[in-house]
Formats: structure tokens, C-alpha cells, sequence
């Protein structure tokens, strides 16, 4: 019998977080030591509920399996900041330069930061 597709998604928005240390853990395949762990490290960092508890979100996750894969590689947990931080500049100027083209595809005068300027 074939399934009828969902109308509305009853998932939580991707930057939403809703799941707690456990499930987190268990989703990434990782102990909860080894999450709390990575975030001593800074490689992730959780939203906290008004009474303090951790709250991981689905992009959380998207992290936690890039991390996880990182490790899997031999890369060390200094070497594995790096490399999330450049993949998040990477993502930020794609972002931007993207922008910027749907700007000038629609006429747009185009106003490039400072920092931008002096590259």
C-alpha cells in the first residue's frame, strides 16, 4: 500500500531545537560524553531551555555527522574547528555572493561592504 505524501510537515523547522542530549547523541551515533565533549571544544553549541537544559536542532545534527565523519578521518578535534569554521565562511560568502547576483539579475545597484573592497 503506497503511502499518501504528508500535507504540512509536522518536522521541526531545520534550526529548531527540540532534541535533548540523549536523543542527540543517539541520532549521531555518538555517546553523550562525546557530545558534551565537542561542545567543550566549541565545535557545537546548543540552544539551553529556560531551565537550562541542552536543545540540538536538526542542523545541529547535519554538524554533529560532518564532526563525526571528521573524526572518523583521523582529524583532531583543533584540526576539525578549522575546518568547520572555514566551511562556515565558505557557506557565508556563498550566501552573499548569491545575494549579490540575484541583486544585479534584477537591476539592482550593488553595495559591497568595506571588507570586501580591500580583497
Amino acid at each position: 500500500m503506497q503511502q499518501e505524501p504528508l500535507s504540512g510537515s509536522h518536522l521541526p523547522d531545520p534550526g529548531q531545537a527540540v532534541y535533548s542530549i540523549s536523543v542527540t547523541a543517539d541520532l549521531a551515533g555518538i555517546g553523550v560524553q562525546t557530545l558534551r565533549l565537542y561542545e567543550r571544544h566549541g565545535l557545537i553549541t546548543p540552544a539551553r531551555s529556560d531551565g537550562g537544559t541542552r536543545r540540538y536542532s536538526s542542523d545541529d545534527l547535519v554538524r554533529l555527522h560532518r564532526i563525526v565523519a571528521l573524526t572518523g578521518t583521523g582529524v583532531n578535534l583543533a584540526g576539525i574547528a578549522r575546518i568547520l569554521d572555514l566551511e562556515d565562511a565558505n557557506a557565508d560568502l556563498h550566501t552573499e555572493n548569491d545575494r549579490l547576483r540575484r541583486d544585479a539579475d534584477h537591476g539592482h545597484r550593488i553595495d559591497v561592504p568595506g571588507d570586501v573592497r580591500r580583497i
